[in-house]
């Protein structure tokens, strides 16, 4: 069995071959086995230092010094498929759904090569265009949202069987579609990026439960919610009977053709490998602090979102839900916002899995936030409270905005009580 592999970065239009992973130990040993890792020679002169899109993480800068690592580096792990993409990609690999860190290995070298960012793995890259063996085929947005038997059995043909994709971590099976310039929408690496016009991401409802539909439904609303609140919001999510269309924002046409941007969760920025870690939002902010290029913005950014978290119940706020975006100029900050929707509606009940380290049980005192962010970051106090204290007007107003945006009563009640009483607290900080 190949126990190294090639990882490709997208630059300047095209994609290249910067560096290296090879295994140190047994395959089946997974994400906790011993690694060594290097970029490529000429990629590391010419690029020497760099942190940005032009590295394979902000962790490992640009160098002709190797990694030599316990298990495998966080970044890694954002590119190993979880959730409902690692269940069929398991199926697909002749492999069972219970399979855990012994099937790490394969699932990365087939897994990895079309993943969100600019890296990939060039042997999954391989191992995907073995599969490409149909003819290109576009669907229109109604055979898409309705799961048609056309596109089912399409997607059949590439292994993909219950709407997933091998490519895509999370709860609700997703899918990774393209648009062209007439409208029809293709598997993502089956269309050329000269033909690309917009690039999705779709999650379909999964199976008849009302409370996870629920949430699926009220993903899009939610999102309007923050950017009324003034968080970075990418474009308008679109629900289409039961499917959720949204746009990527780690893909960018260009009149010089398209430019993928890099993204790395906060569990690779923190160096965080293998799955449930633990994390705390002061050992967050430290790292985001160093790496972003404003951090008074960036972590006015992430106190918002988690003030948004709490109001709204977006408990899985876990360390791969937010991610940082590395640009080829040098631009490093917090990707617009994602998987932002009403968790608390789970039916298997979610805790909030990030907290401050002090005055949080749940439910954060916000005054002691803001103080341990400024600490966490080295930031002044004053600015950064005022900052995030002027969101407390826009909170205030979120039970009515709630109601424009058609939600249900029951659930705007459910959750006005959050909004006011987060926004009294914020305005008694001002």
């Amino acid at each position: 069995m190949k126990t190294d592999c090639t990882f490709e970065l997208f630059l300047n239009g095209t994609w290249q071959s910067v560096g290296s992973m090879a295994l140190l130990t047994s395959s089946t040993q997974g994400w906790q086995g011993a690694t060594y890792l290097g970029y490529a020679v000429d990629h590391a002169i010419h690029y020497a230092d760099c942190r940005d899109a032009k590295a394979l993480s902000w962790t490992f800068p640009v160098n002709l010094t190797p990694l030599r690592s316990p298990h495998w580096p966080g970044f890694i792990m954002d590119l190993l498929p979880q959730g409902y993409g690692r269940l069929e990609l398991l199926r697909q690999l002749g492999l069972t759904e219970r399979a855990e860190t012994h099937a790490d290995w394969a699932l990365l070298m087939a897994g990895a090569g079309n993943p969100i960012g600019n890296c990939r793995v060039r042997e999954a890259h391989d191992w995907l265009q073995t599969r490409n063996t149909t003819a290109t085929k576009g669907f229109n947005l109604a055979d898409i949202a309705h799961r048609g038997e056309g596109f089912a059995d399409y997607l059949a043909t590439h292994g993909l069987f219950v709407a997933g994709s091998s490519g895509v971590q999370g709860e609700w099976p997703k899918l990774l579609l393209t648009e062209n310039h007439a409208g029809q929408f293709f598997l993502d690496h089956t269309l050329p990026d000269t033909e690309a016009k917009q690039h999705w991401l779709v999650k379909f409802a999964r199976g008849q439960d009302p409370h996870l539909n629920e949430i699926l439904t009220l993903e899009a609303a939610w999102m309007e919610l923050a950017r009324l609140l003034g968080l970075r919001v990418h474009g308008k999510l679109q629900r289409q009977e039961r499917a959720l269309f949204i746009p990527r924002f780690d893909r960018e046409p260009t009149p010089a053709g398209l430019q993928r941007h890099a993204q790395e969760s906060l569990y690779a920025l923190c160096q965080c490998s293998g799955f449930g870690a633990r994390l705390s939002h002061n050992t967050a902010v430290t790292a985001l602090a160093k790496a972003v290029t404003n951090p008074m913005t960036e972590i006015v950014e992430y106190l918002k979102r988690d003030i948004a978290n709490v109001v709204l119940g977006n408990k899985d706020n876990h360390g791969r839900n937010t991610a940082i975006q590395r640009r080829e100029k040098g631009w490093v900050g917090l990707t617009p916002l994602f998987d932002f929707a009403p968790m608390v509606l789970h039916p298997d009940g979610i805790a909030r899995s990030m907290r401050w380290e002090a005055d949080d049980h749940g439910t954060p005192d916000w005054r002691s936030a803001i103080r341990q962010a400024a600490e966490a970051a080295q930031l002044p106090l004053a600015p950064l409270q005022q900052a995030v204290t002027a969101v407390a007007p826009m909170l205030a107003t979120l039970p009515n905005a709630m109601r424009h945006l058609g939600i249900p009563p029951h659930t705007v009640e459910r959750f006005a009580p959050a909004c006011r009483d987060a926004a009294t607290q914020l305005e008694n900080c001002r």
